[in-house]
């Protein structure tokens, strides 16, 4: 093989290359497995998790002095979240009750369901539940504790 024929065949496959490397870029790109993109959606995601927590976390429990963070009732860990649609987000908060048999749990998931409805910019469906194996009746109550709106905002 001569040199011009070696020159022309390296300049081919260097075309080929780079089509090849522009086009896998924006398959990953589009179906959204792009590395930038996951990260700038995973802190988003964790800033809307953060942002429903500073709300949820100075709730006072109706029977104690105490507000729901202090008392290990909601945590940032209870929450999860979810786009929906571009701007729309499902929220889930699990909660735990202070006790097993806590009359006021019912309360506990309206006073959630208020004050997010009060606070958050965003448009959201909001989930609300006890933690499982957290309430005594959680089996009998769990359509009543379980708190599905709609889109909010």
């Amino acid at each position: 093989m001569n040199a011009e024929v070696a020159v022309w065949l390296f300049w081919k496959m260097e075309g080929f290359v780079g089509l090849l490397s522009y086009s896998v870029s924006k398959v990953l790109l589009l179906s959204g497995l792009s590395r930038k993109d996951n990260v700038q959606k995973a802190k988003k995601m964790e800033e809307k998790v953060l942002e429903v927590y500073d709300a949820i976390r100075t709730i006072r429990d109706p029977e104690k002095p105490n507000t729901l963070e202090e008392l290990e009732v909601v945590s940032e860990n209870c929450i999860e979240m979810k786009e929906i649609a571009e701007d729309e987000y499902l929220i889930i908060i699990r909660f735990t009750p202070t006790a097993p048999h806590c009359s006021l749990a019912t309360l506990i998931g309206l006073c959630l369901q208020v004050k997010l409805q009060r606070c958050l910019p965003f448009k959201y469906k909001l989930e609300i539940y006890i933690s499982q194996g957290s309430h005594s009746t959680e089996e009998d109550t769990r359509n009543v504790y379980s708190v599905k709106s709609t889109i909010q905002k």
